[in-house]
């Protein structure tokens, strides 16, 4: 296990000194090389002026296609492409299906960026979407996996990590295999996989679409997401943008064309500065000698920490929670403990005005681990726990 790394964080912690920040899967803070990387990008516009995008495209992009295909174990950084969210993959990826409505196998347990898009596209009349429930948790991967095999979707879309409760996915290989360029194309949920614990695609990432991006544990804020796109699937979607026009480009004589790779499903003029956050963080790391495994180590151990107090009953009320995801010995975990209770809110609300950090999902409260916290925090967290709850 890596011990804590506060030096890295040194700027965003001392903005608030006294707060302990245990959302780290929520609104990840972020380490000083992101402001290094927000100045760069400033600099660099500045500098080069009309000439950045050159730059941009040549060694910015390159780059963080680079960190994503060799933190996901993917055959070449051309299938990754880089928009403001992931939503607007989804909406590029539903709008190169050519079958309408659009017939979608989820579940109840998506994102909101899918979750609620789902629900107005059916009201619209332009999806069909079947959601197998994720409870009973035990049977969730047989049961999802059996209704893909029935066939008859266009898409399927399911969370590696769940986000409300922290549960893991490990059936993608097998969603793999049924996946067809005619359909369906499986797309990987993967903000709560990607850099919070080892992901190695390289089986299966000719078939599938991953989606991820910087906002949580790549620590470099929002407008860094990503896609990887498998060759073959989804040539042309509908929704484009004039940024799919350049490079290597095939289509039908008079017709649109499009790139051959992942570029394919690039929008239009964006601000880039999260890539610059990014490409900073990850040679950040690099350099500290940490990589996703050994970050989840240290995670893992200040949650063992804590799950034992609430085990014995050392964090006041908590322990008449039930804990959704607890933690073993499998690397394959999600980076924060999601407790349900009716009192959920209420014991955020008071851990907040304690200088605690948390987020609520529902009635599930959630606590998220990561570099910028040690065994002295955890140990302020378990007795504040103790003395508000």
């Amino acid at each position: 296990m890596t011990g804590a790394r506060k030096d890295l964080f040194s700027r965003a912690l001392s903005l608030d000194p006294e707060r302990l920040h245990f959302a780290a899967h929520s609104h990840h803070l972020w380490p000083d090389a992101s402001f290094d990387g927000q100045v760069r990008a400033w600099v660099e516009a500045n500098h080069f002026a009309d000439r950045k995008w050159d730059l941009i495209f040549g060694e910015v992009v390159p780059e963080a296609q680079g960190h994503v295909a060799a933190e996901l174990g993917l055959p070449s950084p051309d299938t990754v492409v880089f928009a403001s969210n992931t939503h607007d993959f989804l909406l590029r990826l539903f709008s190169g299906v050519e079958r309408k409505p659009v017939r979608i196998l989820s579940t109840d347990g998506e994102f909101h960026s899918f979750r609620r898009q789902g629900e107005r596209w059916e009201e619209a009349g332009e999806a069909v979407i079947t959601r197998i429930p994720l409870h009973p948790f035990d049977s969730f991967g047989e049961r999802f996996v059996e209704a893909a095999r029935g066939g008859g979707f266009d898409l399927v879309v399911v969370s590696q990590v769940f986000f409300r409760t922290g549960l893991v996915f490990d059936r993608i290989a097998e969603l793999a295999a049924l996946a067809d360029p005619a359909g369906p194309w499986v797309v990987v949920d993967g903000y709560h996989g990607f850099m919070a614990m080892p992901t190695d695609l390289s089986a299966v990432a000719d078939r599938v679409f991953y989606l991820g991006g910087g906002y949580k544990y790549a620590m470099s804020g929002e407008g860094a997401a990503f896609m990887h796109a498998p060759d073959g699937f989804c040539p042309r979607p509908v929704i484009t943008g004039w940024f799919a026009e350049f490079g290597n480009l095939t289509g039908p004589p008079n017709g649109v064309q499009y790139r051959a790779d992942a570029g394919r499903f690039w929008g239009a003029t964006s601000d880039f500065t999260a890539l610059y956050r990014f490409n900073g963080v990850r040679r950040m790391l690099a350099e500290a000698g940490l990589d996703t495994a050994a970050v989840s180590a240290h995670a893992h151990e200040l949650m063992r920490r804590f799950q034992t107090a609430l085990g014995e009953g050392r964090a006041g009320r908590l322990d008449e929670a039930e804990v959704l995801n607890p933690i073993g010995a499998d690397e394959a975990h999600a980076r924060f403990l999601a407790l349900r209770h009716p009192k959920a809110a209420a014991w955020k609300t008071r851990l907040l005005e304690a200088g605690i950090v948390t987020d609520v999902r529902d009635d599930v409260i959630r606590f998220g681990f990561g570099l910028y916290q040690d065994e002295a925090d955890v140990e302020r967290l378990i007795g504040t726990c103790d003395r508000v709850l």
